[in-house]
């Protein structure tokens, strides 16, 4: 995580949270719906993707998960206008595994037996994005519903993020307006993913828990 605290000499603020801090925000800056949503989330990284999205609608900013680590100053790239901006990825199902970042964007390539989304980490983003304001209320709806266990990646992860994208990206179409969100290209080249941490070994990391 300090790999980020050179943003601060170019005026970004570095936050963190912990549950009860996440909760104080959560009830402070939004709603009553809100904050018994987030109470709901049974696992740290529910709690974690929920509370990104109440923040970056309420101030926009940019997110990005504890195990990225920055490697150059091309994150620039993010804030040369105010789109919202986010990382594709792809699933290769006949591969069993990801898709090479570089992959993602090659037209010659069957669409057939490949999983697209977006990530949500990172996210770059202006205050108050449509997007985020469709993807918050529908992870709220879902953690509201009467469900012992409701799934991670669709209720509050990259699914839900993906769905609500989608959605307003159709939305834009039908009424012809420019899009107001841009893929990322070359993440990998701004920053990396480190796995070798203690804790996706354990219960710590909800692919363990949820079986994923």
């Amino acid at each position: 995580m300090s790999s980020w605290e050179r943003l601060v000499d170019h005026g970004f603020a570095v936050r963190m949270f912990d549950d009860a801090s996440a909760d104080r925000y959560i009830r402070d800056r939004h709603g009553a719906r809100e904050i018994a949503a987030f109470r709901r989330c049974a696992h740290p990284a529910m709690r974690c993707d929920y509370l990104r999205l109440c923040v970056l609608l309420t101030e926009g900013g940019l997110y990005v998960d504890c195990d990225d680590v920055l490697l150059d100053d091309g994150w620039a790239c993010l804030f040369d206008d105010d789109r919202l901006k986010l990382q594709p990825l792809c699933y290769d199902i006949s591969a069993g595994g990801m898709m090479p970042n570089a992959d993602i964007w090659r037209t010659d390539l069957p669409a057939g037996m490949r999983n697209f989304y977006v990530n949500n980490d990172p996210i770059a983003a202006p205050p108050e994005h449509p997007v985020l304001r469709r993807a918050l209320d529908r992870a709220t709806e879902l953690l509201l519903r009467d469900v012992d266990r409701p799934e991670i990646q669709g209720t509050t992860g990259p699914g839900n993020l993906t769905t609500a994208l989608a959605a307003h990206a159709y939305e834009m179409f039908l009424h012809g307006g420019a899009l107001d969100f841009e893929l990322i290209r070359g993440w990998d080249a701004i920053a990396e993913m480190r796995w070798d941490l203690s804790y996706r070994g354990d219960e710590r990391n909800w692919r363990n828990v949820y079986g994923c």
